[in-house]
C-alpha cells in the first residue's frame, strides 16, 4: 500500500491509500481524518467535543466510523483546529 497525504484545510494527515472505492472504505477514511485533526488539536475526545459545541456521542460516532458527517463539516472542523494552531503559535511568539 501506498503511503499518501491528505490536506485538508491546511492540515496534513498521512493515511495508506487501499485503492478502494466502496462506501464503507470513505466511512473509515472520514473517520480517520476526523480522529487525525482531533489527535493534531492535542484534545482528548471530551474536551474537542466540548470545544466545538458538538454533542460528545455525535462526535463519538463520526471518530468510530458508525456515522459519516458531511465532508464540508469535516473542513470547517479542520480550518477551526488549523487556525486555533495558529493563533497559539502566535500568542506564544508574543510572550516570548
Amino acid at each position: 500500500m501506498d503511503k499518501k497525504i491528505i490536506n485538508i484545510e491546511g492540515i496534513e494527515i498521512e493515511y495508506e491509500d487501499t485503492k478502494s472505492a466502496d462506501e464503507s472504505c470513505k466511512k473509515r477514511m472520514i473517520a480517520y481524518y476526523f480522529k487525525s485533526i482531533r489527535e493534531q488539536s492535542g484534545m482528548n475526545r471530551k474536551d474537542f467535543a466540548e470545544w466545538l459545541e458538538i454533542p460528545y456521542r455525535t462526535m463519538q460516532e463520526w471518530e468510530l466510523g458508525r456515522r459519516t458527517m458531511p465532508d464540508y463539516v469535516l473542513k470547517l472542523i479542520a480550518y477551526k483546529v488549523k487556525n486555533e494552531m495558529l493563533n497559539q503559535k502566535a500568542s506564544n511568539k508574543d510572550k516570548k
